[in-house]
């Protein structure tokens, strides 16, 4: 019998719940990078380039971005470490299509992989990168904690885990104002830009659902990891949580 889990505020069984995020990203795939514009009103990109400044990715490294179809971190972190190795990882072939033909458009051929693998399930060695990021990708997964001991397994000792996420926001009159933004304007933005206002309406209830900063941290240290840092950004609307394998 399987176990339930949560989908948005939906209670579905978990055997069921990939299944229905793999259809949210096949159905917002080709819009998905403008509606991160218009939901954020661009600052999305500053959340993301606040990410890679905080790795710093430096030499020959082996990075693995985990739910990085589009290919915004992967592209990031190219452009400031061109000798390093980058496995672009997402479960939707949509999403890692629209990263290929961005790619191949910006004439990035080179030291990119493009992979279709679950964060639960990662078809990597042990210990085989040094740093593994993820962005606006965890909280759709199944098992947050398998994913983190997955993160934790494939990373070499000394290796960084990275994750930006929509967290708990910490300032009162910002969490009305963000509540009123969230559910009453981003799913209307979603029907008239992607024709599918279902999808992000899951989107913004899947943000309410997942952990806030203290209780994501504790469960990152649960997997294993060591020297958690915290870092709110926008008053909390979204938080880097960076760990190392030590």
């Amino acid at each position: 019998m399987s176990n339930d889990t949560h989908f948005g505020f939906r209670t579905v069984p978990e055997s069921e719940k990939a299944r229905l995020v793999r259809g949210v990203f096949e159905s917002v795939a080709s819009r998905y990078d403008l509606m991160n514009d218009l939901m954020s009103g661009g600052v999305h990109r500053l959340w993301k380039a606040q990410m890679v400044d905080w790795l710093n990715p430096r030499g020959p490294i082996r990075v693995l971005d985990v739910a990085g179809g589009t290919g915004d971190i992967a592209f990031r972190i190219m452009d400031r470490a061109p000798q390093a190795d980058i496995i672009v990882a997402d479960i939707n072939p949509a999403m890692l299509e629209q990263g290929r033909n961005r790619a191949i458009d910006q004439g990035r051929l080179r030291r990119l992989a493009w992979a279709c693998m679950d964060a639960e399930k990662l078809a990597l060695p042990d210990r085989s990168v040094d740093a593994y990021t993820i962005a606006f990708g965890i909280r759709n997964v199944t098992h947050i904690d398998i994913a983190l001991k997955e993160a934790y397994r494939v990373l070499k000792p000394g290796g960084r885990f990275l994750c930006l996420e929509f967290s708990s926001v910490r300032h009162p009159a910002l969490a009305s104002l963000y509540d009123a933004y969230s559910f009453n304007i981003l799913p209307k933005l979603g029907a008239i830009v992607a024709n599918d206002e279902d999808s992000y309406r899951y989107l913004v209830e899947s943000i309410r659902r997942f952990p806030n900063q203290e209780n994501f941290a504790a469960m990152i240290a649960e997997a294993g990891f060591q020297n958690i840092q915290v870092r709110n950004l926008t008053g909390g609307i979204a938080a880097l949580h960076s760990a190392r394998r030590i």
